[in-house]
């Protein structure tokens, strides 16, 4: 399974507004009533690296961001955009780097079928989504960091603390290198930032 599904229109959605109103009025199904837009952002430019098969860089240039609870979708005017299933974004960060337009930093997993028929990790793709307008950076955050808290990780056991201190998706895993994976340079300056902002209690205490 890609992350990223490159697509032509925009899936229907509602704005919260609108959902409290179809409630209200008690619907046959509620599973029939369309997703809630969280947020929605113009102006924004998009990036992936590796590139996105069909998605082109003048499609990342410049187009319409909407946060929904049901996937992050982009749409550019070229008529191209795509969409991330929550699950499948598994760090999300902030990053605000000197003398460049800040921007959130997300990891993408990549999965396929093995053998078996069960599903692996394969690869790591990474997407950076830089608005024009700086001010709209977190607000774009704060929806995110929502709708992935409404699609938690199905692998993670609940035996594992949902508390513990994290930056992005459902849990913060630190960069090895192992397995062949690397980090762009973007993916490099994103997780030094990362990095300075967490602390390990234990180190502290043995201090």
């Amino acid at each position: 399974m890609v992350s990223a599904t490159v697509i032509t229109s925009v899936p229907s959605f509602v704005s919260p507004e609108q959902h409290s109103e179809i409630v209200r009025a008690t619907p046959g199904s509620f599973s029939d009533i369309p997703p809630v837009l969280r947020h929605k952002e113009d102006d924004i430019s998009v990036s992936f690296d590796p590139a996105l098969e069909q998605f082109t860089a003048e499609d990342g240039k410049s187009g319409t961001l909407y946060v929904i609870e049901s996937a992050l979708v982009f749409m550019s005017p070229t008529g191209r955009g795509f969409q991330i299933p929550y699950p499948a974004i598994t760090l999300h960060a902030v990053s605000r780097p000197q003398g460049a337009s800040p921007f959130i930093y997300c990891q993408l997993d990549e999965v396929t079928n093995d053998t078996g028929g069960d599903l692996e990790n394969v690869d790591m793709r990474e997407l950076t989504i830089t608005p024009k307008n700086p001010a709209s950076l977190d607000p774009i955050f704060e929806s995110l960091s929502l709708c992935a808290s409404l699609h938690p990780d199905p692998n993670m056991s609940e035996d594992e603390d949902g508390d513990d201190a994290f930056i992005a998706g459902d849990h913060f895993e630190t960069f090895t290198g192992e397995d062949g994976e690397e980090l762009s340079e973007v993916g490099r300056a994103a997780l030094e930032h990362l990095e300075s902002i967490i602390y390990d209690p234990f180190e502290q205490r043995d201090g």
